[in-house]
């Protein structure tokens, strides 16, 4: 492990709920703004959720022509949008850089169930021959990487990792290691969602895995007694991640280093974590040897924390598991409490969050947290911290089919 190449991220761009830019999401953060409202994509009005996080203002035009834009589906824009800021935010010059070595690892949960409902609607009225052409290209779930691989010429290793909600910290995951080991200099990664459709929140409701709340403020409330599910939203979190040496040499900006990546399996159940958390807990542990630091260094992790009974409470005791004693004295937060779930793009967006923590040494709260649950016993961050030094940040993602994946990041210091 020891000859392995040091990873730093460079730059960041963010698609979400509560901010079309970094600076944007990074600012409502702070604000504890909340990104849920009633769905405005569809009527929702017999759906047993009504409540989303949608991302507002979003305009294709302002990162691909019109014509481009009607030939991408909504996930992959957000990819392409988010690619677009965390390469400009890198300051790499792609002209002077040999493209060969830059590669992509870009995830979707879903892909474009859009397409598919628009299409399935086609075939069932009109018939198979007016099906588009472009049906299979908008439609996958790898077409975020490719797309986002053409629009900026990246010609290296060009990955979509699929593992549901962990999709993003997997890729991001993936990316890490394909720097450590020499295939690529520079990765841009991260994971993105568009799956506010009819289908996806009938069938997600149909598995009592959103929330029924009509309440903005009640709706998304990780490790809340009251939580009665998730909240769906959507967006893209990208980061460029970089290999030291090469960023040190162009006078990067270096914004902090990835030292530690776990990636286990439950082999459990198809949509709840394993109820002891022991495969979460091996994700953790697994990152923390990597950058050989003990549980009582890491000073903050941003949790799964979907709002759900089984995930919350089940996380709980993997972070208990993983840490020990020290696993009362580390801050613990969910971004999803403001931006709900975006699934593949959840653990893109969660790392920024992470990153921006360890840089300005600021812990967000889970906003809306009320009611204590003693099976949620460990400190969930009830106010914003500014008071502590935040050296290391974990991020967790726990996906539908028991993937787990938790990323370390360490403030940098040259």
């Amino acid at each position: 492990m020891k000859n392995l190449r040091r990873v730093v991220v460079t730059g960041m761009g963010a698609i979400t709920p509560i901010g079309n830019s970094v600076d944007e999401f990074w600012s409502s953060i702070k604000e504890q703004k909340i990104g849920f409202a009633p769905i405005t994509y569809f009527d929702a009005s017999e759906y047993k959720a009504k409540l989303a996080a949608e991302v507002k203002g979003f305009d294709p035009k302002k990162y691909v022509s019109a014509r481009e834009a009607r030939r991408l589906s909504l996930f992959s824009q957000y990819a392409i949008a988010a690619s677009k800021e965390a390469l400009e935010d890198s300051g790499l010059d792609l002209e002077k850089e040999d493209t060969a070595r830059i590669g992509v690892a870009v995830g979707s949960g879903v892909g474009s169930l859009q397409v598919v409902e628009k299409e399935c609607e086609k075939l069932s009225k009109k018939g198979p021959n007016r099906v588009s052409p472009l049906m299979v290209p908008m439609m996958i779930s790898n077409m975020a990487a490719g797309n986002v691989a053409i629009q900026f010429g990246l010609r290296g290793k060009c990955v979509n990792v699929v593992t549901a909600c962990a999709t993003g910290t997997n890729c991001i995951g993936d990316a890490f290691r394909s720097i450590q080991v020499g295939e690529a200099d520079v990765m841009v990664a991260g994971g993105t969602e568009a799956a506010i459709t009819p289908i996806s929140v009938a069938g997600f409701a149909a598995l009592t895995a959103l929330s029924s709340s009509e309440n903005p403020e009640r709706c998304s409330i990780p490790f809340d007694k009251e939580r009665d599910g998730f909240v769906m939203g959507e967006g893209a979190g990208i980061v460029v991640l970089e290999e030291y040496e090469h960023a040190k040499a162009r006078g990067a900006k270096i914004l902090a280093e990835v030292v530690g990546y776990g990636s286990t399996g439950d082999a459990f159940h198809i949509t709840s974590p394993a109820e002891d958390g022991e495969g979460a807990a091996r994700a953790m542990e697994f990152a923390m040897n990597e950058a050989e630091i003990k549980p009582e260094e890491v000073d903050y992790i941003n949790a799964h924390g979907t709002s759900t009974h089984a995930n919350d409470a089940f996380e709980t005791l993997a972070i208990k598991k993983a840490f020990g004693e020290s696993a009362k004295d580390v801050n613990i937060s969910s971004t999803k409490s403001m931006i709900g779930h975006a699934l593949g793009a959840a653990g893109g967006i969660e790392f920024i969050a992470c990153v921006k923590s360890v840089m300005e040494d600021y812990i967000h709260p889970t906003v809306g947290l009320q009611v204590p649950d003693e099976e949620c016993d460990l400190n969930y961050t009830l106010e914003p911290v500014t008071d502590r030094t935040v050296n290391y940040a974990m991020s967790n993602s726990l996906g539908f089919g028991g993937h787990n994946a938790t990323l370390l990041i360490k403030k940098y210091e040259g």
